[in-house]
């Protein structure tokens, strides 16, 4: 029994050594971004390491209290609020369906960046916060956090980290300038479309002016709307004096919210790790009364639709369209809404104020889902293999269906000329056509064929940063290069100076030659 009783301990020994707990600092952001946060903060959890998450006292699904992390609430006296995202939504909904001006268009522009800079400026308030609190900071930096966990679309845990000088890891899909890979990775916009600008990375000429000025616009809104106030605070708080977009290029781990199964092939880098469709999982079994209304549904199969955390409600005729369509299916529907009850409302159609989305996708009764093209969605409907109708709105939804659509996952529908007949058709198409649903399936397979499942990918890094304090190894130090040496204009410009100073060298060398001759000549001539 000796030797077993020795083997036990020493088993036991080696399991606790692999379980030592981390502790990790958290800034998140706020819905459907925290969904994805909260499953990665879950398992982080579950792994052994203590989290601490900071929010800010307007946070609206961030909650103070939690059995998987504790929380720091930062006083803030402003944000990109509830009210502002259903009146953005209203005004986008109205240009799209030609009951909105351009002038309008344009006004709704400015205020998205003026909204945008307001968010950013509550970011830069809560960092200010928080490190001219000197009891606050004491306690953080007693604590011993071995990283910081942020998402990049808004900078406060980038700042802090630089502050704390601690290692740095990503939660990212987006950055405060727009999409991640344009600071990361050699992005030539020649083949890689902008978010925004609708475009695959097979474009024409005219297309490829179009993806130019997109990109030019996101370089005017990142310096003039976005950086000024991060910037500011650098310059406040920090000496010697750092420039912002260095600080965010300076991650040590960048987790990706996709994978290449979604997303165009593009450069990328060793810190980048890839971990789309890291919150699916399969399906788990659904309410008792959710389960009754699917079985019911026959051999039919049964439709959800949902339009993200953000849209709960559409306008009432739009919402009228879309229940008529859906009462001449023979499918049953359940439809996230938690708008008015639509007049054209059929029996087979079920209203619910939240769905089990995963597990719905993941049903075998599931035929399609009508998304709005949100990437949690989009890459959702991906490992279950269930094609979509996208229905996009705002913000990258276009551009995440459009990349469905190139891979012949999906149909997109627009707004602007959305009724009942059209909706019908388009759904008719993706539930009957069976190539929609080989490609998803196809999707699907690719998606599940890797050496490690996404969410494991993602811990095993982070907990690499915990163990090696940083991965400066991985990170490349080409944003410290000023612009001219990156592009190597320099080296071309000696180059070419060198180039002309021989060029120089033998016109003067030929030159003299042919007036040494010249000479010789008239010389010999006058002899003769």
């Amino acid at each position: 029994m000796k030797p077993n009783i020795l083997w036990s301990m020493a088993l036991l020994l080696s399991i606790g050594s692999l379980c030592h707990g981390g502790k990790v600092l958290v800034f998140p952001l706020e819905g459907s971004h925290w969904v994805n946060m909260e499953v990665l903060i879950k398992a982080i959890h579950a792994r052994g390491h203590m989290l601490t998450v900071v929010r800010t006292d307007k946070s609206w699904y961030i909650k103070e209290k939690s059995p998987y992390y504790t929380s720091i609430t930062v006083p803030a006296t402003k944000g990109f609020d509830e009210e502002f995202v259903k009146e953005g939504l209203k005004v986008l909904i109205d240009l799209e369906r030609g009951k909105s001006s351009m002038l309008n268009f344009f006004k709704m522009q400015l205020k998205i960046f003026s909204k945008m800079s307001e968010a950013h400026a509550m970011m830069v308030e809560a960092a200010t916060n928080m490190i001219t609190d000197q009891k606050l900071m004491k306690t953080i930096k007693e604590s011993q956090y071995d990283m910081i966990l942020t998402d990049p679309a808004w900078g406060t845990g980038i700042l802090l980290a630089h502050h704390l000088q601690l290692p740095l890891v990503y939660n990212v899909r987006w950055i405060t300038s727009g999409e991640g890979h344009f600071a990361i990775a050699p992005s030539p916009i020649s083949y890689i479309p902008m978010m925004g600008s609708g475009l695959s990375d097979k474009m024409t000429f005219r297309e490829r002016v179009k993806n130019m000025l997109f990109y030019i616009l996101a370089l005017y809104n990142d310096r003039f709307v976005i950086k000024p106030s991060y910037q500011a605070f650098c310059d406040k708080f920090y000496y010697p004096k750092v420039d912002f977009n260095d600080l965010v290029q300076a991650a040590d781990l960048w987790l990706n919210r996709v994978d290449f199964v979604f997303e165009f092939p593009r450069p990328t880098m060793p810190n980048v790790v890839y971990m789309g469709g890291f919150q699916c999982k399969p399906a788990k079994p659904l309410p008792e009364d959710l389960e009754e209304f699917v079985q019911s549904s026959g051999e039919h199969g049964v439709i959800l639709m949902s339009l993200g955390t953000f849209v709960s409600e559409l306008p009432n005729d739009l919402a009228d369209e879309i229940a008529a369509a859906f009462a001449q299916l023979p499918q049953k529907v359940i439809w996230r809404y938690k708008g008015d009850r639509p007049t054209t409302l059929g029996n087979n159609t079920r209203l619910v104020s939240w769905m089990p989305q995963n597990d719905l996708l993941g049903h075998p009764k599931t035929r399609a889902a009508v998304l709005h093209g949100g990437t949690n969605g989009v890459q959702e409907a991906i490992y279950h293999g269930v094609p979509v109708l996208g229905f996009p709105l705002f913000f990258d939804q276009y551009d995440n269906l459009l990349r469905l659509k190139e891979r012949g996952g999906t149909r997109i529908l627009s707004l602007g000329t959305l009724d009942r007949h059209i909706f019908l058709q388009a759904l008719q198409e993706v539930l009957h056509d069976p190539s929609y649903r080989m490609n998803m399936q196809r999707l699907s397979r690719l998606h599940r064929d890797q050496p490690m499942k996404p969410l494991d990918s993602a811990l095993f890094w982070i907990e690499f940063v915990m163990r090696n304090k940083g991965a400066a190894h991985l990170r490349t130090e080409s944003y410290r290069m000023p612009w001219y040496s990156y592009h190597s204009v320099d080296v071309i410009g000696v180059l070419l100076a060198a180039v002309l100073l021989i060029i120089l060298i033998i016109i003067a060398v030929i030159r003299y030659l042919c007036c040494r001759v010249c000479c010789n000549s008239k010389i010999k001539m006058k002899h003769e």
